[in-house]
């Protein structure tokens, strides 16, 4: 799911199950080598996980309300609260350690 400045809250904070938001650009070389990961886990951890995309170019207001810095960046969002953020193209074994926490 693409989510926006607009639909941040809806679609991110009132989530009822945790969502990971993929911040990222079309710019960035990083970005595109964890997509194939981040569409992976959005379809082996579906019904637990929520996956959002949102492109930071078209959505500073929201980067820039958690304090984004670098892409990719994966802020994980429970109960409308950030609960972990994991910044780069991290391992596929540790991106799953992390996300597998959220059972």
């Amino acid at each position: 799911m693409t989510v926006t400045d607009a639909t941040f809250a809806v679609e991110v904070e009132r989530s009822p199950v945790p969502v990971v938001v993929d911040v990222w650009a079309e710019w960035c070389g990083p970005c595109r080598t964890i997509a194939p990961l981040i569409d992976e886990l959005a379809r082996t951890m579906a019904g637990r996980v929520r996956f959002a995309k949102l492109n930071i170019d078209e959505n500073r207001a929201t980067a820039s309300r958690f304090g984004v810095q670098s892409i990719p960046t994966l802020l994980v969002i429970k109960n409308g609260r950030e609960i972990d953020r994991i910044v780069g193209a991290v391992p596929k074994a540790e991106m799953i350690k992390r996300l597998e926490r959220l059972r």
